[in-house]
């Protein structure tokens, strides 16, 4: 091989190299824990009639915030108490929980979209002043991330598209197929859940590199 062909080579290579660089940008990581979302009838039928959250802390995405109360969620083979609920109220109810609490539960729990609840593992939720028993509503909370459309437009993404994000961290990882979600309501973050979390040693705060996906996952 002669001198121009090896210089060619080596030029592809490092403008490659450079053209994926500048196509990773960090992305602030937040580990979601097991929690649930009620509608205003399910929280009365758990807590009383005209109950209302009180706030323990504000989230990071705004005006979401962690309530004092909790619940206890049922499976066939156990439960597990305490289950944080989040507010405001929403129009249904939704439980999130890990691969390994759907162990613990005895439940065979599918992996979605947050909201996309249909068809999805039953569970009962136990509150102080009484309990309901949903057909559908527990998830494995699929990753992904919130943008607001500012933060679409710089990192040159879709509401629905799908990254790659990598980690730098002592137990470095790649996440495939992570969700991208936009709306004005949004701040920029990760959501995983906590077995990912444990799988690589994050917790809250470390930043992941966002990799465009060049091909499909259809």
């Amino acid at each position: 091989m002669n001198q121009q062909a090896i210089e060619s080579i080596v030029e592809k290579v490092v403008n490659q190299l450079m053209k994926n660089h500048s196509s990773q940008k960090s992305i602030p990581i937040a580990v979601s824990a097991r929690h649930c979302h009620l509608s205003k009838t399910d929280l009365e039928a758990l807590y009383g009639k005209g109950y209302e959250l009180t706030k323990k802390a504000d989230l990071y995405q705004p005006g979401q915030f962690a309530a004092n109360e909790t619940v206890t969620i049922i499976g066939t083979r156990g439960s597990i108490q305490n289950v944080r609920i989040l507010g405001p109220m929403r129009n249904v109810t939704q439980v999130e929980v890990s691969k390994t609490d759907s162990i613990k539960l005895g439940l065979n729990v599918p992996i979605r979209e947050s909201g996309d609840i249909k068809g999805t593992s039953p569970i009962t939720l136990l509150g102080p002043k009484g309990a309901i028993y949903l057909k559908e509503g527990l998830i494995i909370a699929q990753a992904h991330i919130h943008m607001s459309p500012h933060d679409a437009d710089y990192y040159n993404v879709q509401n629905g598209e799908y990254v790659r994000i990598s980690t730098d961290n002592e137990r470095p990882i790649t996440f495939e197929k992570i969700l991208i979600r936009v709306s004005p309501k949004y701040r920029l973050e990760m959501h995983i859940d906590t077995d990912e979390a444990n799988a690589c040693a994050i917790t809250t705060g470390p930043k992941g590199n966002l990799i465009k996906y060049d091909g499909s996952y259809d």
